[in-house]
């Protein structure tokens, strides 16, 4: 019996063991630029109510960030941030492009996306639509998305915090995680897209 218990006991330990070693490598895969473009095709609409599709991320370098607008700290902190940076750039960033993406699109409608967005700037500009159509969107930059159960019997949004640093040719060119330092986030911008674009 007490062999046999053992023997569990180890399994256990080694299924523990995968699966935190999965974990890692996925994490560590979430973590590393992709080169390969967008591929998929979607339609929805940006806070202005105009339609948006898959050319939104080709002819211009962007910053692109995914979240909700019932994100207690995040989200409201990264574009924060985005719009602190683009005032530091400048004349650097007139071609840069800002989006935020919905993870929420049941609650973010397009008027809440208006407010929520010219409330950090107006360079920043919010996309939502048919929660289908922005799966779409999420999966094609494998951006992870959970919709979570709170206390209240509410929901909240787990999601991707890493914000996604977008070339001019559609292409995943880096990213910047959340809490990264100022003045390293303004280098990288400028070294991984403003220069590749000629906005440097």
């Amino acid at each position: 019996m007490k062999s046999r218990t053992l023997a569990i006991t180890a399994l256990s330990l080694s299924a523990a063991f995968v699966a935190a070693l999965v974990a890692l490598m996925w994490s560590l895969y979430l973590a590393e630029p992709r080169a390969r473009p967008f591929e998929a095709s979607f339609a929805l609409i940006d806070d202005q109510g105009r339609p948006v599709d898959q050319s939104i991320f080709k002819g211009h370098p962007a910053l692109v960030y995914f979240g909700y607008t019932h994100c207690p700290e995040v989200c409201p902190t990264t574009l924060y941030e985005v719009a602190d940076w683009i005032n530091a750039l400048g004349g650097q960033a007139q071609n840069l492009k800002a989006y935020f993406f919905s993870v929420d699109p049941e609650r973010d409608s397009q008027e809440v996306m208006h407010d929520y967005v010219n409330a950090f700037s107006s360079r920043i500009t919010g996309i939502t639509g048919d929660p289908q159509e922005m799966k779409k969107v999420v999966d094609g930059w494998l951006i992870h998305a959970a919709k979570l159960p709170s206390e209240n019997g509410d929901y909240h949004m787990s999601h991707t915090v890493s914000l996604l640093l977008i070339g001019a040719d559609g292409r995943l060119k880096g990213l910047i995680p959340y809490g990264t330092d100022r003045e390293v986030a303004l280098a990288k911008i400028r070294d991984v897209l403003l220069k590749q674009s000629g906005g440097g």
